[in-house]
């Protein structure tokens, strides 16, 4: 499996295509579950583990990968099930997320597909709110077609990380603070978790919120405010947007932004838990103004205030 992580640099071409790669594991037997293979530094079969006393109970323990040690978070059991039991198939998968790495005890590892964002879509409705899915697709694995479950990451990771909202003293301009009233951010991220971390953030200056829980229904808003004439580049102050979406990623929604004559100068800010140099060269390519790796509510702060002097002068 690590020989086939090693064209990682590779799949990055994917991103700005408006396509992915998703890693397939199993967490029980009769269900398929899968992360982003870009977020996946590799695949190594379950070292042994210490433990650590006082920890979150979903941390498992902690492994040593070639001297870096490394939190192992049962995932089966911080998404809500009996904790996953060790096995000669256990298998670890260690991501780099929001800029910390840690790794995910799961079942056995089956392989990668390559999918379209159009294939990807949002958990049913019925699942309710506090599922552990960001998006739900479907394959064909041996002659039937079989559903799979794409973990929010995020969640899982702000239920054991405290993920603090609060500014450092100092960061908030308080000379811009009037200025700021009223004003509109568009929040594009299909996870409700990294929603509500920007929200909670920017309102503490005061800003109107707009969510969008993927990059084509932002287009979609975009675009209706747009037919109905009004000027979406005055309308907005910036618009946020993650990088990975059902349907339409951040990529590909910031391209039609720009190639759309009536809001092609929409300031817009790239927020993503994805890492690599890549995503600068991304930013330039498909035209982003910023980019910002999550989750850095001060730099998040500096850059909307940064934006508000650049239009008052």
């Amino acid at each position: 499996m690590k020989k086939v992580l090693d064209t990682v640099d590779q799949r990055t071409k994917l991103v700005g295509e408006n396509r992915l790669e998703l890693l397939l594991f199993r967490i029980s037997s009769s269900q398929l579950f899968a992360i982003n293979v870009f977020k996946v530094k590799e695949v190594v079969n379950l070292p042994p583990l210490n433990t650590v006393p006082g920890s979150n109970p979903n941390i498992y323990g902690v492994a040593n990968i070639r001297g870096i040690s490394i939190p192992v978070i049962n995932l089966r059991e911080a998404i809500g099930f009996s904790p996953m039991p060790v096995t000669e198939d256990s298998k670890l998968i260690i991501t780099e997320y929001n800029r910390s790495v840690q790794g995910f005890l799961v079942g056995n590892v089956e392989n990668i597909i390559n999918m379209t964002w159009s294939d990807i879509m949002p958990p049913p409705k019925t699942a309710g709110g506090d599922n552990y899915l960001t998006a739900i697709t479907r394959i064909e694995d041996q002659g039937q077609v079989r559903l799979v479950s794409i973990i929010d990451v995020e969640k899982v990771l702000a239920e054991i990380i405290d993920y603090d909202v609060k500014l450092t003293d100092g960061v908030l301009d308080e000379a811009l603070a009037t200025q700021m009233l009223g004003r509109k951010v568009l929040i594009v991220d299909d996870s409700s978790t990294a929603r509500k971390q920007v929200r909670d953030t920017l309102s503490q200056l005061g800003l109107e919120i707009v969510e969008a829980s993927d990059g084509l229904q932002a287009l979609q808003l975009l675009q209706s405010w747009a037919d109905e004439g009004r000027d979406v580049a005055n309308e907005l102050l910036m618009m946020i947007t993650d990088a990975e979406m059902p349907e339409m990623d951040g990529y590909k929604l910031t391209f039609e932004v720009r190639n759309d004559p009536r809001m092609t100068s929409l300031f817009i800010t790239l927020n993503t838990s994805l890492s690599g140099s890549f995503n600068q060269a991304m930013v330039e390519k498909v035209g982003c103004n910023e980019f910002i790796s999550k989750f850095q509510p001060d730099l998040l702060v500096r850059v909307v205030q940064d934006r508000l002097r650049t239009l008052i002068g």
